[in-house]
């Protein structure tokens, strides 16, 4: 059975207009099916919980819906938008979207990112996590697919 590095970016929205949302279905789905890339968690404290918090949802919820469901991402939009207590306002919504696009890592997580891609850490190298992570993914992927 082959597994999956989740190539959505965190940077990237649906529908609803929810950055991350995408990935966190994605990783989700992919854990569900036993697809999901080793050391990637369906669900993980950073991203995946700011969204979840921020929209009032519960991480197990979120996790049986997709598990017992396989649904397609319009579906696990639906569901989001009909599940009680959700909150999708546009103020909550642009909220969560400021927080995800300027969560900036720790010197120690982008040194290590930029090290195992080989490249220096000049400061002129993006520091926000979004674009970290992509980096990081298109590492990842490039080891287990392409290599």
């Amino acid at each position: 059975m082959s597994k999956h590095v989740p190539m959505i970016s965190s940077g990237t929205a649906g529908p609803l207009g929810v950055l991350h949302l995408p990935r966190l279905w994605l990783k989700v789905s992919l854990e569900a099916a036993g697809k999901l890339a080793d050391g990637y968690p369906g669900i993980g404290q950073g991203y995946d919980m700011m969204v979840i918090n921020a929209l009032g949802l519960k991480a197990e919820d979120v996790t049986h819906y997709i598990k017992s469901h396989k649904p397609t991402y319009p579906q696990f939009e639906a569901w989001i938008k009909h599940h009680h207590g959700v909150k999708l306002d546009k103020a909550t919504v642009h909220k969560l979207n400021v927080a995800i696009r300027g969560y900036i890592h720790s010197d120690e997580t982008r040194h290590g990112i930029l090290k195992t891609n080989g490249l220096h850490d000049d400061g002129h190298t993006t520091h926000d996590a979004v674009s970290l992570n992509n980096l990081d993914d298109w590492h990842e992927f490039h080891h287990a697919v392409l290599k």
